[in-house]
């Protein structure tokens, strides 16, 4: 029987092959290799897509964050508080600046921060919140963007997972002071290569971001500040610019398989994701959680189904922040998540025959 990929990255190039080509070859006929019109065509229309008033163009998404907490003045011995559960990136991008990462954990049902927890880890120190919209849907951001004014907080989304994903009807893009984007071959908007960016509503922000990617200079020889290399590649910025054209469908391909993961999945011991009338997901994820994940896993696997786990230690584990002495009683639903978590195969390149056959498997279990 043919096996199913957990993700078929190739096969996202083969559907746009003549565009992507093409829109390559533009470039390199062009002689213009760093940032250039190809880059500001796509911030502009990156921009436009998720009403963001700025966009700009980074190495990748790590960068993105990072360049956006310094903008944002974080700095040695400043605190920012990060969800407990997520990917590793979102705490280094603290850690990069000098800064602390103070994890909180994640509500139970969305596995995004918990607007509840967050008042109570802010400290005199804390500069920043940074939720994250986690697998693809948005973090309930209202009340942590209420508790950033009252404490007068930047907020920076972490929006690596959620290119196209709605909050009470509004593109994620500019609910924040400024969000992250990675665009990881992955993502839902995946470039081929590395590639970020960084979209606000403000000004003096993007200013000082675009100022930060390049050297610390707006002027050739003239650096304003101490700055870095982190500029988004015209090539990069060409194939997101064909991919851009077919977000919205290929999200729409992820739902309807979403929606028939849930609907199937219904009843079994599985637990699937929870999502709130207030957001629109656009699943670069299914997550689904069972304390019996690694017998399932290898099932899965003997039946030629690629599955993964996002993610097997969460952060306060890493030996990376070992300096932090995070005590793992204290982060008891960022643990149980690290133990259970299962992603199933979901793309916009996958058939409905395919997540049937998954689906069939899954139950019959």
């Amino acid at each position: 029987m043919t096996s199913i990929p957990f993700l078929d990255l190739a096969a996202a190039y083969r559907e746009l092959k003549t565009e992507i080509d093409a829109a390559v070859a533009c470039v390199l006929d062009s002689g213009w290799y760093i940032l250039g019109a190809e880059v500001e065509a796509f911030e502009a229309e990156w921009a436009a897509y998720c009403g963001a008033s700025y966009a700009i163009g980074v190495g990748n998404g790590l960068d993105a964050l990072v360049l956006s907490l310094r903008a944002m003045g974080v700095t040695h011995g400043d605190e920012v508080i990060v969800p407990s559960n997520t990917y590793i990136a979102t705490w280094l991008a603290v850690s990069q600046c000098g800064a602390i990462p103070v994890p909180v954990e994640p509500d139970p049902q969305t596995y995004n921060i918990d607007p509840l927890k967050i008042e109570a880890a802010i400290t005199a120190n804390t500069k920043v919140i940074l939720p994250v919209h986690l697998y693809g849907q948005p973090a309930d951001l209202d009340p942590i963007l209420e508790i950033a004014r009252h404490y007068q907080l930047w907020v920076l989304e972490d929006a690596a997972q959620a290119h196209g994903a709605r909050y009470k009807g509004k593109r994620i893009g500019a609910h924040g002071d400024a969000v992250a984007w990675s665009f990881y071959p992955g993502k839902n908007l995946g470039a081929l290569g590395d590639a970020g960016a960084v979209t606000t509503n403000n000004p003096d922000l993007a200013d000082r971001i675009r100022v930060l990617r390049n050297y610390g200079s707006r002027v050739k020889y003239v650096n304003e500040v101490q700055g870095v290399n982190s500029r988004l590649d015209p090539l990069q910025a060409a194939i997101l610019r064909v991919k851009l054209q077919y977000l919205d469908e290929w999200n729409q391909r992820r739902q309807k398989l979403a929606q028939l993961y849930l609907m199937e999945l219904k009843g079994t011991s599985l637990v699937l994701p929870f999502v709130p009338p207030w957001v629109e997901p656009v699943w670069h994820l299914f997550v689904v959680r069972t304390p019996q994940r690694q017998p399932l896993q290898e099932k899965l696997h003997a039946a030629g189904i690629g599955t993964l786990i996002h993610y097997p230690i969460p952060p306060h584990r890493q030996t990376a922040y070992a300096h932090l002495d995070l005590s793992q009683k204290s982060f008891p639903i960022a643990e149980q998540f690290a133990q259970e978590v299962l992603s199933l195969p979901i793309s916009p390149h996958h058939w409905i025959e395919q997540i049937s056959r998954i689906i069939a498997l899954l139950k019959s279990l």
